[in-house]
């Protein structure tokens, strides 16, 4: 069961599952029947931000959404128990869904940090890859022409930072005024700090960034350079990019690197949105994602 919170079931109306990972609780909403489509969350959201698409697609899909470890309603563990480690993403997703046994490819629908560890798992298990999804993500180093945004900087390398999105959830509340370019209302940014409700339960959203690699000495940057390097073998899968122009830190230049990957790519652009473009165009991403899904290949 999901636990209490100050997130309403008007909002967030679905029943949780747990899968035990190395003593750690790993939450998860699996929704519906069908075709299974597996939905990854980036930072500083949870399985809160697909909630709309798990709505419109449980009809027909088995729609699977997991929380990371840190975030959502997951374990949040010490730095001692845990590491928030890229490559530790990949290996909780793996384990989960191989823990389902699912029969046939999934559909992956990814936003934010979560392509990079959709695409690391799918650079593992490339036959158990139908269709992709991504949005407003990245799954390759920062490319030459392209620099970290300041705010990110900010928060990966200082200790004032640190200090900031662990003591007042910097990372989190600021991303819900900063990441929509629509205003978000009260209840809806509530329910997406929600999980994030003291210092020890932020240490997800600032352990992600400092993780971002910038150079080959850091932690994850052979990771990401996997990651990038699976990203070849999907070159005849179907794919949809959706893509909030108004993202300050994955704007319309992060995917034209995925559209050289794959020119093959269905590409769609919102001039209006940002980064949370399923928040500020919902209206026009559901429909696009159901027919994408139910589309022969």
């Amino acid at each position: 069961m999901t636990p209490a919170s100050s997130v309403p079931p008007s909002l967030y109306p679905f029943v949780g599952r747990y899968f035990e990972r190395d003593g750690l609780r790993y939450h998860y909403l699996d929704e519906g029947e069908g075709p299974p489509v597996v939905m990854v969350h980036g930072n500083p959201t949870w399985s809160f931000y697909f909630r709309n698409l798990v709505l419109d697609l449980r009809a027909d899909h088995r729609v699977l959404v997991p929380d990371h470890i840190g975030c959502g309603y997951s374990s949040k563990p010490t730095l001692d128990r845990y590491q928030y480690r890229l490559e530790d993403r990949i290996d909780d997703l793996e384990a989960f869904l191989a823990s389902l046994e699912l029969q046939e490819p999934v559909t992956l629908v990814a936003h934010d940090w979560g392509g990079m560890i959709a695409m690391g798992w799918a650079g593992r298990h490339p036959a158990q890859v139908a269709k992709i999804v991504l949005m407003n993500t990245a799954a390759f180093h920062l490319p030459a022409d392209m620099s970290m945004p300041p705010l990110l900087s900010f928060v990966r390398d200082t200790r004032f930072a640190a200090f900031l999105v662990k003591r007042m959830n910097l990372f989190s509340r600021g991303a819900g005024w900063l990441a929509p370019s629509k205003r978000l209302s009260r209840e809806v940014r509530r329910a997406y700090s929600a999980p994030y409700d003291s210092p020890a339960n932020r240490l997800a959203t600032l352990r992600f960034v400092q993780d971002i690699p910038l150079k080959p000495s850091d932690t994850s940057y052979e990771t990401v350079s996997e990651v990038e390097r699976g990203l070849s073998l999907f070159s005849h899968t179907p794919v949809l990019l959706l893509w909030g122009d108004r993202d300050f830190v994955f704007g319309p230049k992060v995917m034209e690197v995925f559209e050289e990957h794959w020119p093959h790519a269905e590409g769609h652009h919102f001039s209006r949105a940002g980064h949370y473009v399923l928040e500020d165009a919902s209206a026009e991403v559901l429909p696009l994602v159901r027919e994408f899904l139910t589309r022969e290949s």
